[in-house]
């Protein structure tokens, strides 16, 4: 079994006392790869560090949610990261309109910013998309990139559909673990497998056996499984599945694996 965690702050502080303890556990489970998306300039390198040094792949990206954090000369700095092949994709980026006080206007000008460079670059996007997903679409329609991966979707259908549409692929975590989220469990269920991902996004939405911890990347096989049984499926042909779809969307991960 061959797993891949494509959302995993691995550089966030919560790990930092025994990140090769926890990453050693999720090998020995069946995690083979993970991308480690960066959130803001000053995040970048310990990404990079944290990426390194286990051999994973790394994302650069500025998220609203640390808009305050974000300068316009932040997008040169990202340009120069991304111009030296430092990242397999954009992102974290994207659009929050949950959180109160992130102006709505700035977050699309960022995102739009980082869809050109996606695109001048030819690389995937790794979205946030909370309560925002009809205008994400009208930003991807706008700026076209190639593809990537929407993080820990929750959407409609129909999103689902435009987002697939347009070269993405849909990731499901933590949420899909508690049998309260029934919207989210029947997306999973039901929508085409080739669109699907994986993801912990640790050490964030942890999954309902790991409520109050930091969610990690050792959960992994058993969000897997929950997949596999709302499916119907044996666990092999979801880690399967799931494997070849993030290859195709994020192609250069997988190059020489």
């Amino acid at each position: 079994m061959s797993l891949v965690d494509t959302h995993l702050h691995f550089d966030a502080p919560e790990f930092a006392a025994d990140t090769a303890q926890r990453w050693a556990r999720a090998q020995a489970a069946g995690v083979v790869h993970a991308i480690v998306p960066a959130v803001s300039c000053s995040t970048f390198d310990r990404a990079i560090a944290v990426a390194d040094q286990f051999g994973l792949d790394v994302a650069l990206g500025l998220h609203p949610l640390y808009l305050d954090r974000h300068e316009d000369e932040h997008l040169a700095v990202l340009e120069n990261y991304l111009s030296q092949g430092k990242a397999i994709a954009v992102g974290e980026c994207g659009l929050d309109f949950y959180v109160p006080g992130l102006d709505p206007a700035r977050q699309e000008a960022l995102l739009l910013a980082q869809l050109k460079l996606a695109r001048r670059f030819d690389l995937p996007v790794i979205l946030h998309v909370r309560r925002s997903q009809d205008r994400v679409l009208k930003c991807l329609r706008q700026v076209r990139v190639r593809g990537g991966l929407v993080h820990a979707f929750n959407g409609s259908v129909q999103q689902a559909e435009a987002f697939i549409d347009l070269g993405f692929c849909l990731g499901f975590g933590g949420a899909m673990t508690y049998q309260g989220s029934q919207r989210i469990r029947r997306l999973a269920a039901t929508l085409p497998l080739s669109a699907l991902v994986l993801e912990t996004d640790g050490p964030d939405m942890a999954p309902e056996w790991a409520q109050g911890q930091p969610n990690d990347p050792e959960n992994l096989p058993r969000i897997a499984a929950v997949l596999a049984e709302l499916r119907g499926l044996p666990l092999d042909a979801v880690a399967h599945a799931t494997y070849q779809n993030v290859c195709r969307v994020v192609p250069a991960l997988c190059l020489g694996r």
